[in-house]
């Protein structure tokens, strides 16, 4: 089984002169729950290389089993700090795609249009596509058959509450709880920083980063099912 993981390049925090990028338990937990299952993971980034990492998820606090593991395991620091272009990855490799999030997707994957046809083309080809956190931005332009692909469909993501939290409301181009309701999708969350994860047909997204590990195995059920 191949899957791809779709990372961001951005490392711009708006304007306020701080880093961002991808959120590593997002990148780890579901990396090693697919690596654990004999998956073959490739990764992927609009700039390919290393994708930058959002120095706030590396603090003491944000440290979880994975993300420990991903710390001594060299083979992984290697393999992330390659990812593959973006636009060289096409779905037909795959069996399905899963994006880790971070802030960095709100400024990057929400309008790469790579990332938009790749999603869109997953989804043509009736393969599952998951996604965590802030990286339902990725689906803010995407659309299948004219309409976006979350209308109708139950989608979670960071909520408001959880950016209010952060103290980034402000600062993002847009929130990701109402980017999913302005494009038509039946958006449900959980209390802030619990797991949270739905399913919607071919559609999986989880709520925030305890989701991230829960995400990737809904994400592997629907593949072995």
């Amino acid at each position: 089984m191949n899957i791809l993981m779709v990372l961001t390049s951005h490392d711009r925090l708006g304007d306020t002169g701080k880093k961002t990028g991808f959120w590593l338990e997002e990148f780890a937990a579901p990396y090693y729950a697919f690596l654990d299952a004999g998956v073959n993971v490739t990764l992927a980034s609009p700039a390919g290389g290393q994708p930058p990492l959002d120095p706030s998820s590396d603090t003491e606090d944000t440290q979880t089993k994975d993300t420990t593991r991903f710390k001594e395991d060299k083979d992984a620091q290697e393999h992330l700090a390659n990812t593959k272009k973006l636009a060289d990855m096409n779905a037909e490799d795959f069996d399905s795609v899963f994006y880790p999030g971070g802030h960095g997707p709100l400024w990057d994957l929400a309008v790469d249009e790579n990332s938009i046809n790749l999603i869109e083309t997953f989804v043509k080809q009736d393969k599952p596509v998951a996604f965590v956190c802030h990286s339902p931005a990725a689906l803010k332009n995407v659309k299948v058959d004219g309409e976006y692909l979350v209308k109708g469909k139950t989608v979670t993501g960071f909520t408001n509450s959880e950016e209010d939290a952060v103290g980034l409301t402000d600062v993002v181009p847009f929130l990701v709880e109402d980017a999913l309701k302005a494009n038509g999708g039946n958006y449900e969350k959980a209390a802030d920083w619990e797991s949270f994860v739905v399913e919607d047909g071919l559609l999986i997204t989880g709520q925030n980063p305890a989701s991230s590990e829960e995400a990737a195995k809904r994400l592997m059920a629907k593949l072995q099912g």
